[in-house]
């Protein structure tokens, strides 16, 4: 089933958020927007918000305040926040193993890596930041491969925006990434690089936004959507 990133902002900045989302539609693909104070979505029948993140995480003035497994409390004190659910390069992981292409992260049982790029995205209202990007390593053979099948799945990134040379996105060392966890580049293989759905938690740091909550990154929302639902 999809997997879904998530961020929840207070109603004031949820217009600015939206229009943040409609300019950077690769990294910030809005596949369900809730009422102000709302935890279900169409998404996933009998699923909260609040509840079903296996970790959230609180953001005050751009800074992280702390991780949380359960946030119905925080929904409750701030009845006006308005939900954002995102969608996650997880989708289409599927369809690349299927395809032969070996998916790292999940091979070596760890979180996919992400990094902070030094790719603005493009400004909407108060919000600003850089995009944020996820890594597979490919076979170089394969990679003509995973951009054909990634490229049908435009609701949750579609293809890759950038292959090779990490260094040309601001990427200093590959084996540490910013969120997640490192993962084995081989010989032969080259980094392909994916819009991720964590660009919006960078905006909400770079634009000190007052309050925010978020997915913790890896930590993600499912939904009764089947994968293959997102496929054009």
């Amino acid at each position: 089933m999809t997997q879904v990133n998530m961020i929840a902002l207070p109603r004031d900045w949820a217009f600015d958020f939206l229009l943040y989302a409609q300019r950077n539609p690769q990294s910030c693909p809005v596949l369900d927007v809730l009422e102000a104070g709302q935890c279900h979505t169409m998404l996933a029948a009998g699923g909260r918000v609040d509840t079903d993140i296996p970790r959230y995480r609180v953001w005050r003035d751009g800074e992280l305040a702390k991780e949380v497994t359960d946030a119905r409390e925080i929904w409750q004190s701030h009845p006006d926040l308005v939900t954002f659910l995102i969608g996650c390069s997880f989708t289409f992981e599927t369809p690349l193993m299927q395809a032969g292409i070996d998916v790292r992260h999940i091979s070596e049982d760890c979180n996919v890596p992400m990094y902070r790029t030094n790719r603005p995205c493009r400004e909407a209202g108060r919000l600003k930041g850089e995009l944020v990007v996820s890594m597979r390593p490919v076979p170089a053979h394969q990679v003509a491969d995973a951009v054909t099948i990634t490229a049908r799945y435009p609701a949750v990134h579609g293809a890759p925006v950038h292959i090779g040379e990490p260094q040309a996105l601001g990427i200093q060392d590959i084996n540490k990434p910013d969120f997640g966890d490192p993962v084995t580049l081989r010989p032969g293989e080259i980094p392909v690089f994916w819009a991720c759905g964590v660009t919006p938690q960078a905006a909400v740091m770079a634009s000190r936004v007052p309050f925010a909550v978020s997915h913790a990154p890896g930590h993600m929302f499912i939904t009764d959507i089947p994968n293959a639902a997102w496929q054009q």
